[in-house]
């Protein structure tokens, strides 16, 4: 359900807007999405988890403000976003 380091390692490092970058708004909503898209794939195979389905809602709302934050500071960067990232809106 989580992401490996490696595979977090490789999200920062593609989504990075310069070297040693982790905590730009674009880098955490990747990480977030593919924490999503995990607990996506899991909730196939376990439909009555509850708890963990918990967890993804509030994972997707922390997305929802980071996006939020993004497209009031640069209309630009948050359609790249998006179609970066397949997420519906």
């Amino acid at each position: 359900m989580s992401i490996t380091a490696e595979r977090k390692a490789e999200v920062i490092k593609t989504s990075a807007l310069k070297a040693g970058d982790t905590g730009s708004p674009e880098v955490q909503v990747a990480i977030l999405s593919e924490r999503i898209n995990n607990l996506t794939e899991h909730f196939k195979t376990h439909v009555k988890d509850n708890h963990s389905r918990r967890g993804l809602l509030k994972l997707v709302s922390t997305r929802r403000s980071l996006l939020d934050y993004i497209k009031k500071k640069d209309e630009a960067r948050y359609k790249a976003l998006l179609e970066k990232h397949n997420i519906r809106r």
